[in-house]
């Protein structure tokens, strides 16, 4: 169903217009350098539609509303232009030139842009190339979304080096208006695309491109790369930030701009061979020993494992040896010949590899290539690179290969990281796949007490707390912290140290960013002399290396026990994408340490796992010579926990956790920093967060009660469980197929949604899963897909019913106008359920056995019942 956006500037647009024009007007000012090459472009594409402008020749002239128009005038024109190509009933235009006010004109006139600056748009499935492309752009299954246009010709000139195509290039320019989302969620339902490359600068929209990268991501690789982002920002943050929201999307990330293309390559041609695992067992056949060994050097150096041949594989190739002994890698001798390529194919139906690379240096009697591409390369198996090493003989050879559609390189290093993009993509579909223990962290945290705190800090007119307070707000959410005693005096500071018990630390109380610094942290303090000495020193260093800091006294604490490791945890804003958590080494050279992850909030157990996993110092939490373990799940549950204070207060501009002990008993917060965010000030997650305010109870008429509340991912077993009770004909009329079980793939994709574009209700008693019922939408779509089913034990109950009144709730305060659904004709009681609640009926022109339930659901329209 086209996508229609709604109550915003252009509200006429629809997706259809942009991505799939029946007529295309071209409004280019010919004094203008991009109007010649887009009329060149325009006229050679043989779009297959209707092309128009004014007195061009090959051009009709403009008539009707065309679906599509290419803006091209000088800035000072371009409100006009808008306003008449409104006024044509056009709703879509693409802008190629710079344009100031782009996103103020095109709202103005109730239309929605690709621009400033963009690249253009190519559609070769339907012969349309309005782009500023010094090449023909063929057609196939490479999928370009370019903010750059250097880089988006640089991509077409290596594609028709390498014969491969495309299926759309989108130029998105600076993306005044419409940005990454749009395509995105257009990709995501295109057959015809097999990859999709990213050229990301800036992103707007960090909610809208994360969901829709997600929804893309799931069905094919998606690969990014982000110039200018390293240099831009020294500190990095920035840039780890970007690395894991494309984590969390599922999308690879390039190192830089050979390796995007050589990722490009390998998986436009080929795909990881199914199944879970990382994917990187790796066997390597050549005709050299030395090219083999060069190989297995490469694969090694990659992180890739060579693969334990099973006695069976080693009898497969038995045939194929000449006399000699299977091995990996396996070298078959200087006149190989054909015997390269069956051997790789025995190799690639072997269940203990998971790629095949196939090496071949010139032979003494040339064996043609073109055999290579004719004895079925291919195949259900793990899939072969080839490397075809050399160049006066090898060019033309490997132009064959390429040309034939396989993954050919030049040398066995190149063969070697197609090999590691591989295993990468296969490592990302099992993470997205991943289902996480129904274990789910219950924090139940003092938040009265919190917001209490907060309330006090702005009323004194600060928006930073002092340490103790925010070791408060740390133990209110359950994070275990080092007691702390404020006192006034050096002798007081020696009372409390006596009370605490020796050794203690000694604080300066201020608004110190780093106290060490300035003299305001001494340690290891065992007496109440040294302690009192030490204060009242402090109270005449720290005013005079801290000019203008107030001192409002002291703090005691006791000094955490020896042996614990120094952890920081801390929390910021990024500019692009919103708040972040920070996990890595503590203690005072943490900066320089470098070694810190970078996750998004939310997060849940399996999420805090992986971001201490991506950590060096995560290798030593099992325990290192005479270190003893650190407890890794106290840190993780820290780490939720921080999430959590996040998503209840995201009034929290910063947070600075350091050190954060640890040990094999838990974690201890010694330090904490804590800033607010102006009052007013509130920041967009890029991830929405799970909607806890969406659980209630329903009490069934029989009085059994069920807890109503969205779907969650570790929801998974259970969802498993509850579709196994589903009898099989409910199973026919809920799929219309005749499934025994769901898949791990598919049970993800149930539990794991974007809740910002789909909810799922699921009802639970006693743990388990009764009934669902789901609200599925298509980007920033206004219509959305439902679904309902229930278990045998919760019919008759009203929980049908009462489950798809909270989905058509939800989907009214989404702005969804409209609920679809397609029910199998001789599913007489599900038909019966949606006419009560005020559906529509009517057969599908399509298919005669489906029939098309419709709800529409204007502001004022209630379900009935």
């Amino acid at each position: 169903m086209p996508m229609i956006l709604t109550g915003r500037p252009g509200a006429g647009f629809r997706d259809t217009a942009l991505f799939r024009p029946r007529s295309v007007l071209l409004h280019a000012d010919p004094a203008l350098p991009e109007s010649s090459i887009l009329t060149r472009n325009l006229r050679e594409g043989r779009f297959q539609g209707r092309l128009m402008a004014e007195g061009l020749e090959g051009f009709e002239p403009p008539e009707g509303a065309p679906d599509l128009a290419i803006l091209c005038v000088a800035p000072d024109a371009q409100a006009q232009a808008m306003q008449e190509i409104a006024a044509m009933g056009c709703h879509a235009v693409v802008v190629p030139t710079a344009a100031p006010d782009l996103a103020e004109i095109a709202g103005s006139a109730g239309i929605r842009a690709l621009g400033e600056r963009s690249f253009g748009l190519a559609l070769p499935g339907i012969g349309l190339n309005a782009t500023l492309s010094h090449l023909h752009v063929p057609k196939g299954r490479l999928a370009l979304m370019a903010q750059s246009s250097a880089i988006a010709r640089a991509v077409i000139d290596w594609a028709a080096a390498e014969g491969l195509g495309f299926s759309h290039i989108i130029g998105i320019g600076s993306n005044e208006d419409l940005g990454f989302a749009l395509g995105l969620d257009w990709l995501a339902r295109d057959s015809g695309t097999a990859c999709v490359l990213l050229d990301l600068r800036r992103i707007k929209q960090r909610r809208l491109f994360v969901s829709a990268a997600r929804a893309t991501a799931r069905t094919r690789p998606v690969l990014a790369l982000r110039p200018g982002g390293r240099s831009d920002d020294p500190s990095g943050v920035g840039e780890a930030v970007m690395d894991a929201v494309l984590r969390r999307a599922g999308i690879l990330r390039a190192a830089g701009f050979e390796d995007w293309l050589a990722a490009a390559e390998t998986l436009a041609r080929t795909r990881p061979r199914a199944g879970t695992g990382a994917g990187d067992r790796v066997a390597i056949v050549a005709n050299g020993l030395g090219m083999a060994r060069l190989a297995a050097d490469a694969a090694v150096a990659q992180g890739l494992q060579l693969a334990e041949l099973t006695e069976a594989t080693k009898a497969g190739l038995g045939a194929l040896l000449d006399g000699r002994a299977a091995r990996n890698p396996l070298a078959l001798g200087a006149s190989a010949g054909g015997r390269l390529a069956e051997a790789a194919k025995v190799l690639a139906a072997a269940r203990e590899v998971d790629v095949v690379m196939a090496v071949h240096a010139p032979e003494p009697e040339r064996t043609p290539a073109a055999s290579f591409a004719t004895t079925g390369m291919r195949g259900r198996g793990a899939p072969i690179l080839l490397g075809w090493i050399g160049e006066a003989s090898a060019h033309d050879e490997r132009a064959a290969l390429s040309e034939a559609g396989l993954p050919v390189f030049d040398t066995p290093e190149a063969v070697a990281r197609g090999a590691a993009h591989l295993a990468a993509e296969r490592r990302n579909r099992a993470t997205a796949a991943e289902l996480p223990d129904s274990d789910v962290l219950k924090v139940e945290p003092d938040r009265a007490a919190v917001r209490a705190l907060f309330a006090a800090a702005r009323a004194e007119g600060r928006l930073s707390l002092l340490e103790d307070e925010a070791l408060a707000v740390l133990g209110a959410y359950g994070i275990a912290t080092l007691p702390v005693w404020r006192a006034a005096t050096p002798a007081r500071a020696a009372g409390a140290a006596v009370a605490v018990g020796f050794p203690v630390a000694l604080k300066a109380h201020a608004l110190l960013r780093h106290k060490s610094e300035v003299g305001g942290v001494l340690l290891n303090l065992r007496d109440g002399a040294s302690v009192a000495a030490a204060a009242a020193a402090m109270a005449e260093e720290v005013p005079r290396r801290a000019p203008g800091v107030a001192l409002q006294g002291f703090l005691v604490q006791r000094q955490a026990p020896r042996g614990m490791m120094e952890l920081r945890l801390r929390v910021g804003d990024d500019a692009m994408f919103g708040p972040w958590i920070g996990f890595g080494q503590g203690g005072t050279a943490a900066d320089f340490a470098q070694d810190e992850a970078f996750d998004l909030p939310p997060l849940n157990l399996p999420l805090a796992h992986g971001l201490i996993a991506r950590t060096r110092l995560s290798r030593l939490l099992p325990g290192f010579r005479d270190r003893a373990p650190v407890n890794e799940p106290a840190i993780a549950d820290a780490l939720v926990r921080v999430s959590q204070l996040l998503i209840d207060f995201p009034e929290v501009a910063s947070l600075s956790v350091n050190p954060l002990f640890a040990d094999a008993r838990g974690v201890l917060a010694a330090d904490a920093a804590l800033t607010l965010r102006p009052e007013g000030e509130t920041p967009v997650f890029a991830i929405l967060p799970y909607p806890a305010h969406l659980s209630a109870e329903f009490t069934a008429p029989d009085g059994r009660v069920f807890e109503i509340r969205p779907i969650r991912p570790e929801d998974a077993a259970a969802h498993g469980e509850h579709f196994r009770s589903l009898p099989p004909e409910d199973v026919r009329f809920r799929f219309f197929s005749a499934l025994r079980e769901l898949p791990p793939a598919m049970l993800a994709r149930l539990t794991q949604i974007d809740y910002g574009r789909e909810m799922a209700f699921v009802a639970l008693q006693g743990g388990k899963i009764l009934g669902t019922a789901r609200v599925i939408r298509e980007g920033g779509g206004t219509a959305a897909e439902f679904a309902v089913a229930l278990s045998p034990t919760a019919k008759g109950t009203g929980l049908g019913q009462h489950l798809m009144t909270r989905a058509i709730a939800w989907a009214r305060g989404e702005g969804i106008r409209e609920l679809i659904g397609q029910i199998l004709a001789d599913n007489q009681p599900m038909l019966a359920f949606v006419r009560r609640l005020g559906f529509t009926l009517s057969r599908s022109d399509e298919d005669a056995d489906v029939m098309i339930a419709k709800l529409p659901l204007s502001p004022e329209r209630e379900p009935s019942g």
